[in-house]
């Protein structure tokens, strides 16, 4: 059983404590008001559902095998990040009849095939970022995923709001956890994007953690009018451009995954299997029963308003 959790350890510890606290200030609350037992239940249902959520984001993954349970190639196995453009700007179609974002699945399925044995996390954005995939290994969930990707869905003027740099943030405080979680291993940044040549506004600029990226590239789709601001985020990075405007397969050189003991790496044949899902599936059935009591509550209210409405 390994963990690969979405934030550091430290923060899902001190948000575990803070929930726990908070719902004994709740309990003690309800105990002095003279609150009946069914209330008592629901606080431990609000509770339970809390601590599950807590520990789906620890993303605890069960290791299946005749091998030790430990992966130890875990640690230099490299941890690669994809920030991928899902601004308007990719649902263009300007190579061949197909749209940009069609061709940057194609070099996201290149990337996984070049590294076959990374985590991978996915980071989309527009005008705002999201993380759609945290980091893991689990590829296989991640393709099709991936395949069926596409820009968010967006009005006339929302080309004017995309900011090429708006992943930043995201990107470098998922960078600071991956560094603390996997220090041995190999950081990659492949930055997929159109540049957002039509943006009014300023791409706000990435500053990666110190030595956090060894490697990686900003892949550039559509004119060349956003190269300049592509080619400043490959520089921010510390990255090359490669210009991907005429749909060819990716044949650019891409760098190498640094393994400290390249002969561990044959002692992970267990296959790993993802448990996040289990506690947040129990908890969002919980937060369901919670919302249909808070729901029934405030019906039963306004009924006994009107009765007494003279």
């Amino acid at each position: 059983m390994t963990l690969h959790p979405v934030l550091p350890p430290l923060l899902l510890v001190a948000m575990a404590a803070l929930l726990v606290v908070a719902q004994i200030l709740a309990l003690r609350r309800w105990r002095a008001s003279g609150r009946n037992r069914t209330m008592l239940w629901r606080w431990l249902l609000v509770t339970c559902a809390a601590l599950l959520l807590v520990v789906a984001a620890a993303r605890v993954t069960m290791v299946s095998g005749d091998e030790a349970p430990t992966r130890i190639a875990g640690d230099t196995e490299p941890n690669v990040f994809l920030v991928l453009d899902r601004s308007p700007d990719m649902a263009v179609r300007d190579v061949d009849g197909r749209t940009r974002m069609e061709l940057a699945r194609d070099d996201l399925e290149v990337l996984i095939d070049r590294y076959p044995r990374a985590r991978f996390a996915v980071i989309g954005f527009s005008s705002a970022p999201s993380l759609d995939w945290p980091l893991s290994a689990d590829t296989w969930s991640l393709r099709p995923v991936l395949d069926t990707i596409t820009p968010y869905a967006f009005g006339p003027d929302d080309v004017t709001l995309t900011n090429a740099g708006a992943a930043s943030t995201v990107l470098r405080y998922q960078l600071i956890s991956a560094v603390q979680q996997y220090p041995r291993a190999t950081t990659l940044v492949f930055y997929l994007g159109a540049g957002a040549p039509e943006s009014d506004l300023p791409a706000r600029e990435f500053v990666p953690p110190a030595e956090a990226v060894d490697g990686g590239a900003v892949l550039g789709y559509g004119t060349r009018a956003g190269e300049p601001t592509l080619r400043g985020v490959a520089g921010q990075l510390g990255v090359p451009f490669v210009a991907r405007t005429d749909g060819a397969p990716l044949t650019a050189e891409l760098p190498e995954s640094r393994t400290e003991e390249p002969t561990t790496a044959l002692a992970s044949a267990g296959a790993e299997t993802e448990t996040y899902w289990l506690p947040a599936l129990v908890a969002a059935v919980l937060i369901l029963i919670e919302l249909y009591l808070v729901l029934r509550d405030l019906r039963r209210s306004r009924f006994v308003s009107v009765d007494v409405t003279p």
